[in-house]
């Protein structure tokens, strides 16, 4: 790390960060692992970790519960991920590095592959992680994870090459919702900046994630569209997918990727909702704010997590109860 980037940190970053890379630097085999139902930060940051361990000439296994999204196949690596759901390891792991995951409940169940003494590694950016690793790298003012793997490269004096610029990059373009989110600090530019040195093509990544769209993908949009509702004030909005909608559109996970922010857009709405309903009768709750309302405390208070903006948790109600319990909850929030 240079000697002004060193200054920026506090001597407690600066700490966490040599403790994993003592961590890292003392094991040999790694799991690495991300949450469930993977976005692009999770799969960027998976891929960031393997690639330097890598460069450390150490042994990374990657491994999700689920599988890597489609539209994140072009990352170089991306096949690595082992798919856990389908193609279980057998064997355990004493080391592990866990990215993106808010709390242990959301690694899933690839803790199967945990040894019974197993030493984890947690590094992450969400503000309601509670440090769940034996070795904890968090920094909730990164904008994604992928923001702390690079200052954790810096750290280790690593030169940066175009495969891990460009799963770096896709992270923070995610995250940041192509860089117009509050979370888009001028550190983050300053990083994008760097990996576009090293020939990231942006704006095919962009066009790629943030503006192409699958024909399922509209269909699905236009039946949720359908039941957009709003509350009296109009400060909430929300809408929600049925299981049967992803079968009938040939939707898959993927093509749920932004569509709660069609509910947030409106003008005077400062809480935009996504529900969908899950095939074991869960519905899974989508929440994005405009700043008024920590959805992230909304979501807690459900059993879920994320970000003051951006947070989302899981109900084990049918879906017109889900929403009349969330909605409540953030009218409250809006009221306090």
């Amino acid at each position: 790390m240079t000697a002004s980037n060193a200054a920026a940190f506090s001597a407690a970053y600066q700490a966490q960060l040599r403790d994993a890379l003592d961590f890292i630097r003392d094991g040999s085999r790694f799991l690495v692992v991300s949450h469930v139902q993977p976005d692009g930060d999770a799969i960027s940051s998976t891929l960031v970790v393997g690639w330097l361990l890598r460069q450390l000439g150490k042994q990374p296994v990657l491994i999700n519960e689920g599988a890597v999204p489609v539209r994140l196949h072009f990352l170089e690596a991306s096949a690595s991920v082992i798919h856990y759901g389908k193609q279980p390891p057998d064997e355990k792991f004493d080391r592990v590095i866990a990215v993106d995951c808010a709390d242990f409940r959301r690694i899933g169940t690839v803790k199967d592959c945990f040894a019974e003494q197993a030493q984890l590694l947690n590094i992450d950016h969400h503000p309601t992680n509670d440090a769940f690793g034996a070795h904890n790298l968090i920094r909730v003012d990164a904008a994604a994870t992928v923001e702390i793997l690079y200052d954790l490269i810096e750290f280790a004096g690593i030169p940066i090459d175009k495969e891990a610029a460009t799963a770096i990059y896709t992270g923070l373009l995610t995250d940041t919702g192509g860089f117009r989110y509050s979370n888009t600090s001028p550190r983050v530019m300053q990083i994008a900046s760097r990996m576009l040195a090293e020939d990231v093509t942006g704006h095919w990544i962009a066009n790629h994630l943030l503006e192409c769209m699958t024909k399922p993908q509209l269909l699905l949009l236009q039946r949720a569209l359908s039941r957009l509702t709003f509350s009296e004030d109009t400060r909430i909005a929300w809408l929600y997918v049925a299981f049967d909608d992803m079968a009938e559109t040939g939707a898959v996970g993927d093509d749920l990727e932004g569509l709660v922010n069609y509910a947030l857009n409106v003008e005077g709405v400062e809480v935009g909702i996504l529900f969908k309903e899950t095939e074991n009768g869960e519905v899974k709750v989508s929440m994005r704010s405009s700043g008024r309302a920590d959805v992230a405390a909304i979501a807690q208070s459900f059993g879920g997590g994320g970000h003051v903006r951006a947070a989302g948790c899981r109900l084990q109600q049918d879906i017109q109860a889900s929403i009349a319990s969330v909605v409540q909850a953030v009218r409250e929030a809006l009221s306090a």
